[in-house]
């Protein structure tokens, strides 16, 4: 299997060499292709007035001077071109990419190109408990839980087109309960905080904030699910790109008793063809995701021993 990685954060970031690490574990056919530079909020953008440059590091690793999306194109249009990767994982990003998160994250939208490319496509992404962390950023829960999520998820063979979107909770690792597959939230507006500041010469500047958690009723979506045991919230409507055949295949309906332990690793499965997926129908895919459910079970009950 072959393996493109990329991310938004940059060519040299910690959250790439972990993921790196990580799928060497499922392939020995690995390869680069990311940002020279941080690109996070770049979105699903190209770089249009300004020539973007390749660098080659090795013979399997490469940096761009674009953002993420000018990354799988080059990866996929030039570097690869001659031998195209299986699945695109983009990531491990520093930061949770929840809710409309997902309209402005580059690693969101790299793994959105591959699946537009019609390759498979996973973002997964870390959060983190409170702001100025810098690179301080614990990486714990992504680190234990990475592999054990995608190699379910890559033995099976989704329609092209469709993009996996993974959320790693800001815990340590024997406190992540186990998977949730939910739909996609949406935060209050009102949460944006605006702090405007003063340069040396006079003229103002502004920095973007987010202020508390909001919550949907029935604990049901990817933003309560990351932050489940962390924070009260509030309620909003929602809206969402997730198919929710998706989650008729791997979530299980059956009520939870009041005492169930409640903090989960979030999935998203947004589709971005406007169609449903034929093959989540089937017998042979209810199947595999029930298979699926007991190996995430298994591999939670063996690591809480």
């Amino acid at each position: 299997m072959r393996i493109l990685l990329t991310n938004d954060d940059g060519v040299n970031a910690r959250g790439l060499k972990l993921l790196e690490k990580v799928a060497r574990g499922l392939s020995d056919d690995i390869w680069i292709v990311a940002p020279t530079e941080e690109q996070s909020g770049a979105g699903h953008s190209l770089t249009l007035t300004t020539p973007v440059r390749l660098r080659r590091h090795d013979d399997r690793r490469f940096s761009v001077t674009g953002t993420p999306t000018d990354a799988v194109m080059l990866a996929l249009a030039h570097v690869m071109k001659d031998s195209p990767p299986d699945v695109i994982l983009s990531g491990i990003n520093r930061g949770a990419n929840l809710a409309e998160d997902v309209t402005y994250s580059g690693t969101v939208s790299a793994a959105m190109e591959g699946a537009l490319a019609g390759v498979r496509s996973i973002a997964l992404s870390q959060a983190y408990s409170r702001e100025g962390m810098g690179d301080t950023v614990p990486f714990a829960a992504a680190e234990a839980w990475a592999e054990r999520v995608l190699a379910p998820l890559l033995e099976f063979g989704a329609e092209p087109g469709t993009l996996i979107n993974v959320n790693f909770p800001a815990l340590l690792p024997e406190d992540v309960k186990g998977i949730r597959v939910c739909r996609q939230g949406l935060r209050d507006y009102g949460r944006l905080r605006i702090v405007q500041r003063k340069d040396p010469r006079g003229y103002d500047y502004y920095w973007f904030g987010l202020g508390p958690m909001v919550q949907t009723p029935g604990h049901q979506t990817d933003l309560e699910a990351i932050a489940d045991g962390l924070s009260p919230s509030r309620r909003s409507t929602s809206i969402s790109l997730t198919i929710r055949r998706w989650r008729g295949c791997i979530n299980d309906s059956r009520p939870r008793p009041r005492s169930q332990p409640r903090n989960f690793l979030a999935l998203i499965l947004p589709g971005f063809t406007g169609r449903a997926h034929p093959v989540l129908r089937t017998p042979a895919a209810a199947e595999h995701w029930s298979r699926m459910r007991a190996k995430w079970t298994t591999g939670h009950t063996s690591s809480s021993a």
